[in-house]
């Protein structure tokens, strides 16, 4: 095949309503990284697109994600407000030593019990990758809705492997969109970092 024939099996797969999603959550990540209540504007659409987008190529754990992250998004915009209302800004905390430990013991559950039924019960493509992408994402979008640091961590390696797993559905846009929110997830840690200090 051709370089120009590679390009054009590359644009052909893309989705106009995938690069839409995508956009909404790069900005939405931004805003979050910056702590601006307004990232939940962005955030609760971009999750609705992607859920549909997901629900096509049969990553149903992805799927069921956006649900879950519509309604942590929710929450999350009644925790922010709140603390912007007590403090004047939203204020960054961290977890505790043990609360870490059992967090990561429960994530590793949680993937084993996702993954075994998504294998199961369903034709999903790759369910103990989407497993791990899907739990590691649950956590960290919990934590964020509550402010804690540790958010971005999980967010970084929910990226990576996520990264991966999109390049094998040939999600072109949204594989690109996981390169991008890497690094904006490093740029959150550091961002809330400093507002510890």
């Amino acid at each position: 095949m051709t370089s120009l024939g590679i390009v054009r099996e590359f644009l052909s797969e893309m989705s106009p309503l995938e690069g839409v999603a995508a956009l909404l959550v790069l900005i939405n990540v931004w805003l979050v990284a910056r702590r601006s209540i307004w990232n939940y504007a962005f955030g609760i659409v971009g999750v609705a697109i992607y859920g549909w987008v997901f629900f096509h190529a049969k990553l149903y754990s992805d799927m069921l994600l956006q649900v879950f992250f519509l309604v942590v998004q929710l929450y999350g915009l009644h925790q922010w407000r709140r603390s912007q209302a007590q403090a004047g800004e939203v204020v960054v905390e961290r977890l505790t030593v043990a609360t870490r430990f059992a967090g990561g013991a429960g994530i590793l559950v949680a993937i084993a019990l996702w993954g075994w039924l998504m294998h199961r019960f369903t034709d999903a493509s790759f369910p103990w990758w989407d497993a791990s992408v899907a739990m590691t994402s649950v956590a960290a979008q919990i934590l964020m809705s509550v402010r804690k640091l540790e958010n971005w961590w999980l967010w970084i390696v929910a990226n990576v492997l996520s990264i991966g797993l999109y390049a094998a559905k040939a999600l072109w846009i949204t594989t690109a969109l996981y390169v991008v929110l890497l690094g904006l997830a490093i740029w959150g840690l550091a961002r809330w970092q400093a507002a510890r200090h």
